[in-house]
């Protein structure tokens, strides 16, 4: 395999699509976004991450003609038993935004120590060369770090306000977005998968 002269990204969600774009630059690929061919999304039926990125990777591919990247990725919250994990994107409700999202993980946290509140973003990141590839290319990363009291940062996208990094002095949302892209969870899987596709792997 190696990396394709024009690829389709399967997300409609702007955040993910920006940090995405950055971290491909540097191969100069055409990268589309799904939303060019269709106002639709992938039904996300399965059970894990890797699952969900494969349902919207084959979707992506079908709609578009072209090789499909998609990543499935969401919050893992150890007092909580690692919610809200493929639903973190509705914790909520189908309706909800991000605001509604923190705001209910917020109140199941609230008698939770602060030592207690770890937590790690974590991503599934597939590569499909058309819609029915039988050998996807699949990486995985995790961004450990702990859920804050208050948000906090203006950056990123979904719970990244409430998410502390490294030693706790700033949120997911403080972070510069290419030191973010380096330490992310979605960071650290799409260069993986890059990475693979760059030598040739198979």
């Amino acid at each position: 395999m190696s990396i394709p002269a024009r690829l389709v990204l399967a997300t409609g969600n702007a955040g993910k699509l920006r940090e995405m774009r950055e971290i491909l630059a540097p191969w100069q690929a055409d990268v589309r976004s799904l939303a060019e061919f269709t106002p639709e999304s992938a039904a996300e039926t399965g059970l894990t991450f890797v699952e969900n990125a494969l349902l919207k990777a084959r979707f992506a591919a079908r709609i578009s003609g072209l090789p499909a990247i998609a990543d499935d990725s969401g919050l893992e919250v150890d007092a909580l038993h690692g919610a809200p994990g493929i639903y973190s994107a509705r914790y909520a409700g189908p309706a909800c935004d991000d605001a509604a999202n923190n705001a209910k993980l917020l109140l199941e946290l609230e008698s939770i120590a602060d030592a207690a509140r770890t937590a790690r973003y974590r991503c599934a990141m597939v590569y499909l060369r058309w819609p029915e590839d039988p050998s996807p290319m699949i990486a995985q990363a995790a961004w450990e770090g702990r859920i804050g009291r208050v948000a906090r940062g203006t950056g990123g996208f979904g719970y990244d306000p409430l998410f502390l990094v490294a030693d706790g002095a700033r949120t997911a949302a403080e972070l510069a977005p290419a030191d973010k892209n380096l330490s992310s969870h979605r960071g650290q899987a799409l260069r993986g998968l890059v990475a693979a596709l760059a030598s040739g792997a198979s």
